[in-house]
């Protein structure tokens, strides 16, 4: 599948796919063929640093910041096959932006597809606080950005 080119696309992409299903069953059943569809994060990188807290299930988020491009790039897994599907979705939207482009467009798409209706609240709960450790480290790096700035200036 080929990425929207901005996250306000990639949210419009993901309402028309979920649009497709009529029942909740299907839209779970898809959110966890997303979940089996999401690679793998390297052992090494499951560690205590990089769990998500807040999450019911075991969540493990890394980030790479390029520099020169200014693209943060994310990886993530979860020991559960439901949050697995959330991440997928999570790294469609958020993988590959600008930092500043990651802080301006909160994930409302969670919403519009009502997946908040079929998530149990420790879920809920998790999705959140992935979603907030995302726009954690896009704050973070937002500003080595605008502190390169100020040193060149």
């Amino acid at each position: 599948m080929e990425r929207a080119a901005t996250i306000a696309e990639e949210q419009r992409g993901i309402e028309e796919e979920f649009a497709l299903f009529e029942e909740p069953r299907e839209k779970l059943e898809y959110l966890l063929e997303l979940g089996r569809t999401l690679p793998p994060l390297d052992a090494a990188h499951r560690t205590e640093a990089n769990r998500v807290r807040g999450c019911q299930s075991q969540v493990w988020m890394v980030a790479r910041f390029d520099p020169e491009t200014r693209l943060l790039h994310l990886q993530a897994d979860s020991d559960a096959l439901i949050v697995r599907g959330l991440i997928a979705l999570l790294l469609r939207l958020y993988s590959g932006r600008t930092p500043e482009d990651i802080l301006a467009h909160p994930p409302r798409v969670f919403e519009a597809i009502g997946l908040g209706r079929l998530l149990t609240p420790g879920r809920q709960n998790g999705l959140y606080a992935m979603v907030e450790r995302i726009r954690e480290l896009a704050r973070i790096y937002a500003g080595v950005g605008q502190m390169q700035g100020a040193v060149r200036g």
